[in-house]
């Protein structure tokens, strides 16, 4: 009996990508009102984008450099994400 594939979920690089887009929304809920549109807003959708941009790499992964591109993307939504932190944790938003 063939095991059932689910594509990217099954990748552990997705699944905890996920799971931190996840637990930043939740922790996000607690932000200053007044960053609502700027430091919630972006490091939400910064956090996400990660995960959607390893989604999209897997279905391109039979076209190396469509995949390249896409990991690369993941990639520098990931940093963006760890500055968006770093700029939480300074203004005491978060613990260290």
């Amino acid at each position: 009996m063939a095991v059932k594939s689910n594509g990217y979920r099954d990748l552990k690089v997705y699944q905890l990508a996920y799971e931190t887009a996840k637990e930043i929304f939740e922790i996000t809920k607690r932000f200053p009102s007044e960053e609502k549109y700027s430091l919630t807003d972006q490091i939400r959708r910064s956090s996400r984008s990660v995960c959607v941009n390893i989604g999209e790499g897997y279905r391109k992964r039979k076209y190396p450099k469509h995949f390249s591109s896409k990991m690369a993307d993941a990639d520098a939504e990931c940093t963006e994400t760890q500055i968006w932190l770093d700029f939480a944790r300074d203004f005491n938003y978060i613990e260290p």
